[in-house]
């Protein structure tokens, strides 16, 4: 009887769970083609084009997919485990989420980059609910951390949406240039996202476009000594308007008909990811 009551609970939160990300995907794509439609009349007349309607369908499920098991996934985060081999002399991935998730939601880039020979891929959580100062301050703690433990003297930043923006407040203004290799950015919302005015936690909050981060982040000395790619999608359903993805500096990576999660499990992605990593280890 306990095991049939645990199994319905399961199925019941799961099945809230898909209705919940259903609903903010398609509300999250109606929301952009609300704001590219205004900006582009010519688009109404080709909405129900065959086309179209395949580009929406292939937008939207696999989105609704990658959110889906990202959610699911929470629960397996929540906690640090430092039972991870490390091997010394070799620099480090450290992997940075977005919000409203947790180090969870790398497990499958982080098997793909162990596959490719990559030993030691760090995560760690980034509360949603702390300032960006304390995340960076969290994020400048472990980097002297895995330095020291693993004697060498820069590491790899990989950060996915918000996880991206730490990671350029940590090399911008907090010192962190000389401690870093590389940075790359997943669909960081550089110039914010229209979106981030429904947030209501702190941290979201920073993304309103124009907001005083932003600001200071996008006025900041651009570091010399660091390599910089930023890797976007053009049909990004969480950075709104699209452009806001884009960066004055470092390398460009552009990808199209993928949305904001499946960033961090398309193939072309991280295949992205992992040659950049390679080549600048060469």
């Amino acid at each position: 009887m306990i095991t049939y009551l645990l199994l319905s609970l399961f199925i019941i939160a799961n099945l809230g769970l898909l209705i919940f990300d259903t609903l903010a995907v398609l509300l999250s794509y109606s929301i952009c083609w609300y704001e590219y439609s205004n900006t582009n009349p010519n688009l109404v007349d080709k909405r129900f084009n065959r086309k179209n309607l395949l580009l929406t369908i292939t937008l939207i499920f696999p989105e609704i997919f990658f959110n889906f098991i990202t959610l699911a996934a929470i629960p397996f985060g929540l906690f640090n485990r430092n039972n991870q081999t490390l091997q010394r002399g070799e620099a480090p991935v450290l992997l940075l989420h977005g919000l409203f998730v947790n180090q969870a939601s790398w497990f499958w880039f982080k098997r793909q980059l162990r596959q490719q020979g990559f030993k030691n891929i760090i995560t760690m959580n980034l509360s949603c609910w702390h300032s960006e100062e304390v995340l960076t301050e969290l994020l400048a703690k472990k980097i002297d951390e895995l330095r020291h433990q693993l004697g060498v003297n820069k590491v790899h930043l990989v950060g996915h949406s918000m996880g991206g923006m730490i990671a350029r407040n940590y090399v911008q203004l907090r010192g962190g240039n000389d401690k870093v290799e590389h940075l790359i950015c997943l669909g960081s919302p550089h110039h914010g996202s229209k979106l981030a005015t429904f947030s209501v936690d702190p941290l979201g909050k920073l993304l309103i476009p124009g907001s005083d981060f932003l600001q200071r982040l996008n006025s900041a000395t651009i570091p010399e000594n660091i390599q910089m790619t930023n890797i976007y999608t053009k049909k990004d359903n969480m950075v709104l308007p699209n452009v806001n993805n884009h960066l004055s500096w470092g390398e460009t990576i552009e990808f199209d008909g993928m949305g904001h999660t499946s960033l961090i499990y398309r193939k072309p992605v991280i295949d992205a990811t992992i040659a950049t990593l390679k080549k600048r280890a060469e």
